[in-house]
């Protein structure tokens, strides 16, 4: 049997964090067999985009991405945290490799519709080149893509680094069983966010919609559950999203097709 291969996201939050972040590189190297890694960092890119007096607009967990935002989205997600992450990971013993989407013409997307909403510089996923995607996990390298995607005539993109992760780890699909992690800095889905021992242990496509509707569910949240279903009707094996803290272990939120 093909070995797996596991596709991990991690979030601004613990990336924002010396401490976790070199924590969770250590165990994310530790995962048995083949693995690629994908990074938000949109913290540090709203502080810079402050720092620089551009506003700062969010639609349901959303970035709004003008001519502006994209320079400083590139510059952090492409370039700083992309490269922290890279070297963090060397560091720990895992060959990694640092990714935009134009790199190896890997990953293309689309300029979003400016209807209902206008996100500006904001891209969806259109193609994921598996070929490419084997041949560096052949050669004994770890995938790392920031959520900066290309159109294929010249213009960057800003994906949301979710849908970036669901979209690889259908394209990881197509070469071997593959599993989808989503860490951040909570246990998992909270029906109560300020109470850690209130997850939910599973959701599936018939119990979400209440879970949005009640507010349980909001802002980035939406994106990574939604991108989470999306996945596992499409072929990906399974889905978690748990804490960075507990990357190994079997805890945190499953998103299945079904109870």
């Amino acid at each position: 049997m093909t070995e797996a291969i596991t596709v991990v996201k991690i979030g601004g939050n613990v990336i924002d964090d010396a401490a976790a972040l070199k924590r969770f590189l250590k165990e994310f190297t530790a995962l048995p067999g083949r693995k690629i890694l994908i990074h938000g960092g949109g913290k540090l890119a709203t502080r810079l985009a402050e720092r620089l007096e551009l506003k700062v607009r969010m639609v349901e967990g959303r970035r709004i991405t003008d001519k502006g935002m994209l320079d400083v989205v590139t510059m952090v997600y492409a370039g700083l945290a992309n490269k922290q992450i890279v070297a963090g990971l060397q560091a720990a013993g895992c060959n990694a490799i640092g990714l935009s989407g134009a790199d190896a013409n890997i990953i293309t997307a689309r300029r979003r519709p400016p209807e209902p909403i206008d996100f500006g510089f904001v891209g969806d996923i259109e193609r994921v080149d598996a070929r490419r995607l084997a041949s560096l996990l052949d050669a004994g390298l770890t995938p790392v893509f920031s959520a900066i995607m290309h159109d294929g005539g010249g213009t960057l993109l800003n994906c949301n680094a979710d849908s970036v992760a669901s979209a690889v780890a259908l394209g990881a699909a197509r070469l071997a069983p593959t599993d989808l992690v989503y860490c951040f800095e909570k246990r998992g889905v909270l029906r109560n966010p300020d109470d850690e021992e209130s997850v939910i242990r599973t959701i599936t496509p018939a119990s979400y919609p209440p879970l949005k509707a009640d507010g349980t569910v909001s802002k980035g949240m939406i994106p990574k559950i939604e991108n989470a279903l999306r996945a596992v009707e499409q072929g990906v094996r399974s889905v978690t999203i748990r804490s960075s803290e507990a990357l190994g272990d079997g805890s945190g939120t499953r998103i299945t097709r079904t109870e």
